[in-house]
């Protein structure tokens, strides 16, 4: 037992770490002390591995968006589907909000409210996005330039890669046009790393 912690003490030892602005590359260390550069294509392929963990961060985000449109285009289709005269049933989940005896005498709104699986997978892609955008942020507190580089290219190709931007333009018969809303990709967001 002693030994063992004899050699992560020289190991930690070997580690350059810095709370400043650096461009350590060979003995430099991150998160562990295993995680010990000690050759320039084990630094080579930290920089990669940076740059990949930050396009998959970016894909999980479109993930997110991409799973909560399907569950909105799912519940906005069976609404349709009853407004139309079609005889589906609500979810249980989905009681109306408010009723008239009247047809169209007053608007009728579905209070929609995602199942237990459904909250259940976008809870879990949720802490899979939290969790790797800590382990993005830890990285970069290493001021290291290479891995802030890294993160910073990993950046550009994720948000090229996985978030390109639709819209849906709705065209009315006298010429007049509407954006729709709720189009996965659309507009830029707070570029949040620590707490995507």
């Amino acid at each position: 037992m002693a030994h063992s912690d004899h050699g992560a003490d020289m190991a930690m030892a070997n580690c350059k770490i810095s709370m400043l602005w650096n461009w350590y590359t060979i003995d430099a260390c991150f998160l562990s002390s295993s995680w010990h550069i000690t050759t320039n294509g084990a630094f080579a392929a930290t920089c990669i591995g940076v740059i990949l963990m930050v396009i998959l961060l970016e894909a999980l985000r479109r993930i997110g968006k991409e799973y909560d449109e399907h569950i909105q285009r799912d519940f906005a289709a069976r609404v349709a589907l009853i407004a139309n005269g079609g005889r589906t049933a609500l979810p249980a989940q989905c009681p109306a909000s408010s009723s008239s005896a009247e047809a169209g005498a007053a608007p009728q709104t579905v209070t929609f409210r995602a199942s237990p699986l459904q909250q259940l997978v976008r809870a879990l892609i949720h802490t899979a996005t939290f969790g790797l955008a800590y382990i993005v942020m830890l990285l970069a507190m290493y001021y290291n330039g290479y891995v802030i580089i890294s993160i910073l290219i990993g950046a550009l190709l994720g948000k090229f890669l996985c978030d390109w931007m639709t819209k849906t333009v709705v065209i009315g018969a006298d010429g007049s046009t509407a954006v729709k809303n709720g189009a996965v990709g659309g507009g830029i967001e707070e570029p949040t790393v620590c707490c995507g």
